[in-house]
């Protein structure tokens, strides 16, 4: 969708420099670049190349103002986080979704409250008294069950299942796959038979505003109270969240993750991949945890940036004087 650089300047709050009237329609890296893109760089290093590059225009940080017009005749959006800025103008001129509206190869029955301009795709299937708000996107093959409430400008993609009884807040993002409001893995054992019987799994999954879910990702609900995702918090793909979980706001969750039941994460904590992390656990506010960190049941892991590692998961400063000490004590035995 092209737009001219002075508008996508206003809109992303950049300082622009050249001409206005050049237009941009996509974005790219440097080497892919044609006339119509915007590119971004980060680097002093990095500035002149991208500057004698085939694209239209360049975000880049306050560096870049100083001797401007002397260097090239090229526009560039002046940004404090020239990423964060080229991330949004990749939002910015996206092309606008064709075809919305129900296809009718779907299932939607007459109880179903729909907002303005949603989408639902052939083969998706709604349940009784599902509420889905506007500009909302449902994939091919997607299952929505009864009482789903789906807020506004949220994209389910293709072949997600999300069971009765959940909550989705606005601009939520589930990919292809997913499955929210599964039964948790909670049993009972029989002492006088040894046989297993499921405790009643019967709550729900609440997820907030502008939470993303990757793909073939799956949260449990809770057993009798609820599992919650706060608000701006983002999954990766084939991370398993068990039953009666919370996470925290502005939590980011790497592919392969599992958070066992009643697990807690706090706001802002950062997760790598293949994390395992037991019952009860509690991670605080801003901690980091390492790839295949491992989390025992009910620890506690806090420290505001402090990055943890290995199973069971500490500080990465002791983990490493262990490693350390660990080799030093080989070499003596040999």
């Amino acid at each position: 969708m092209k737009q001219p650089l002075r508008d996508l300047a206003e809109k992303l709050g950049c300082r622009l420099r050249g001409d206005g009237s050049i237009t941009v329609s996509n974005i790219s890296s440097l080497q892919s670049a044609n006339r119509d893109s915007l590119i971004f760089v980060e680097d002093a290093k990095h500035l002149n190349t991208a500057l004698a590059s085939s694209a239209a225009a360049v975000v880049a940080p306050e560096f870049a103002d100083q001797g401007f017009a002397a260097k090239t005749t090229k526009p560039i959006l002046i940004s404090a986080q020239p990423r964060l800025t080229f991330a949004r103008a990749a939002k910015l001129l996206r092309d606008p979704e064709r075809n919305r509206g129900i296809h009718p190869f779907t299932v939607v029955p007459p109880s179903v409250e729909i907002g303005k301009n949603v989408a639902v795709a052939p083969r998706a299937v709604l349940g009784e008294h599902v509420k889905i708000g506007d500009e909302t996107t449902v994939g091919c093959g997607a299952v929505i069950g009864d009482d789903v409430v789906i807020g506004s400008h949220c994209r389910i993609d293709a072949n997600v299942t999300i069971y009765p009884g959940t909550t989705l807040g606005d601009r939520v993002i589930v990919q292809a796959g997913a499955v929210l409001g599964s039964e948790g893995f909670g049993y009972v054992r029989d002492a006088q038979t040894g046989r297993y019987e499921q405790f009643p799994q019967v709550g729900r999954v609440v997820i907030e505003d502008d939470v993303e879910i990757g793909a073939n990702s799956t949260v449990d609900r809770g057993a009798l109270d609820e599992t919650r995702i706060c608000r701006g918090t983002k999954i990766d793909n084939l991370v398993h969240v068990g039953h009666n979980v919370r996470i925290g706001e502005d939590v980011v969750i790497a592919a392969q993750t599992g958070l066992s039941g009643s697990a807690t994460v706090e706001d802002h904590v950062i997760i790598g991949g293949q994390v395992g992390i037991a019952d009860h656990v509690r991670i605080e506010e801003g901690a980091i945890l390492g790839a295949q960190s491992g989390i025992p049941s009910k620890k506690v892991i806090r420290g505001k940036g402090v990055v943890f590692w290995g199973t069971p998961a500490r500080p990465i400063r002791e983990y490493l004087k262990e490693l350390a000490f660990l080799s030093r004590s080989t070499k003596k035995d040999r």
